[in-house]
C-alpha cells in the first residue's frame, strides 16, 4: 500500500465517511475514494464492513 493508504483505511474502519476522512487528512472526498477502490483492490475486498473486519498495519 501506499504512504497514505493504510491511514485511510484505519480511519475507514472506524466508521468515518469519505467526507470526514478528506477533512482529517486535507484531501478530497474523491480523492479518499480513489484511493479506497484500490485499497479493496489490494486487500481483495468488495465493503467498508470488510475493511473493518480485517488487522489493519
Amino acid at each position: 500500500m501506499t504512504a497514505h493508504e493504510p491511514h485511510i483505511a484505519r480511519l475507514v474502519a472506524t466508521a468515518a465517511t469519505s467526507r470526514e476522512v478528506a477533512a482529517h487528512l486535507f484531501l478530497s472526498p474523491r480523492t479518499v475514494e480513489a484511493h479506497l477502490r484500490d485499497i479493496f483492490r489490494k486487500l481483495g475486498i468488495a465493503s467498508r464492513r470488510q475493511l473493518r473486519e480485517l488487522p489493519l498495519p
